[in-house]
């Protein structure tokens, strides 16, 4: 009988040895894992990876650490100009945590370009860029997981907040000094300095209603048409599908928006009101009755035209709004 707890204290080592092993290398797998990464991460925020390097670290277990993933085409062949522009967001972020005081190793930022990885496309069935992917420290990526892109923009603010949310990572981004807001500034002070040292004590210029009024449209029109929503969210300036080839200037849905379709409605907008302009000085100008109707004409079809295209734009973006003028 006394043999017995001497057997079970055999077979619980015996049983033990090996796991306590397979628990060790696993825990030395994933320190040269880590040690890895942080060694690239101090040479280059964003780390560059190619399909075996993301099989290695990113995919295969184990993991303790977070990776984001932004998945490009940045070769000039590619001809993708918004992943270029996300690049430059993505970098700034990437920089923006490495440099912090708050840098550990619980989140990387990797890349992997088409041309480099077209492997890992292929594994997860991916088949457009750019997109940014979260593989969390533990388990596979949710829905939630994937940055919805079309709708947030690729501004690095808009970025860190989707990491925040999916990692509880808060990233301060701090952007590099941009010279170019007070330049301008300065030259516009310049300007204005330069008409009241030449017109001297005559400063009737600075009651002209029409400069006045004229420089109050060009504010409106800047406004209305979206400027301050791609100056906050950083869209793309159009979306280019990658099995047509075809080019969208203005985006599907009611949440976003481009860049080029700002303009495209500033432009609309700006017809529509030199229709309106027209109008109002063929009614009320002294000129000949000819040139009277020639503006009318021409306001007229300045209104109808862009304005019925202004309401196409709107239906394209609100679908199932019953309303149209001109064109559908």
């Amino acid at each position: 009988m006394a043999a017995l707890p001497v057997l079970a204290l055999l077979l619980l080592a015996a049983w033990g040895g090996p796991r306590a092993a397979g628990q060790k290398r696993k825990e030395m797998v994933l320190s040269e894992k880590v040690n890895q990464l942080m060694e690239w991460a101090s040479k280059r925020s964003v780390i560059r990876m190619n399909g075996d390097k993301f099989r290695r670290l990113v995919k295969a277990p184990p993991r303790n650490y977070s990776v984001i993933v932004m998945f490009t085409a940045l070769q000039p062949h590619r001809q993708c100009v918004v992943c270029k522009q996300a690049d430059e967001e993505y970098q700034i972020l990437a920089n923006s945590w490495r440099y912090s005081s708050a840098f550990t190793n619980k989140i990387f930022f990797a890349m992997v370009d088409f041309d480099e990885g077209s492997d890992v496309f292929q594994m997860l069935n991916m088949n457009s860029a750019p997109t940014f992917i979260n593989f969390p420290a533990k388990g596979k990526p949710k829905r939630g997981d994937t940055y919805e892109l079309q709708v947030r923009g690729f501004a690095a603010e808009q970025l860190a907040r989707w990491v925040a949310d999916r990692t509880d990572v808060n990233i301060r981004v701090i952007r590099p000094p941009n010279y170019a807001g007070p330049l301008m500034l300065g030259l516009l002070l310049a300007v204005i300095g330069g008409l009241v040292y030449l017109r001297g004590s005559n400063l009737d210029f600075l009651y002209n209603k029409n400069g006045w009024a004229f420089a109050a449209l060009c504010f409106v029109l800047a406004m209305t048409s979206g400027q301050m929503w791609n100056h906050i969210r950083g869209p793309p300036y159009a979306h280019k599908n990658p099995h047509t080839g075809q080019v969208n200037y203005i985006h599907g849905s009611s949440q976003a928006q481009f860049v080029a379709e700002t303009h495209i409605v500033l432009l609309f907008n700006g017809a529509v009101t030199l229709g309106m302009v027209l109008l109002h000085e063929a009614a009320t100008s002294d000129m000949d009755v000819g040139k009277r109707k020639i503006m009318c004409i021409a306001g007229i079809g300045l209104v109808v035209v862009f304005f019925s295209w202004l309401l196409s734009v709107f239906r394209s973006k609100y679908h199932g709004y019953p309303y149209r003028y001109v064109f559908s």
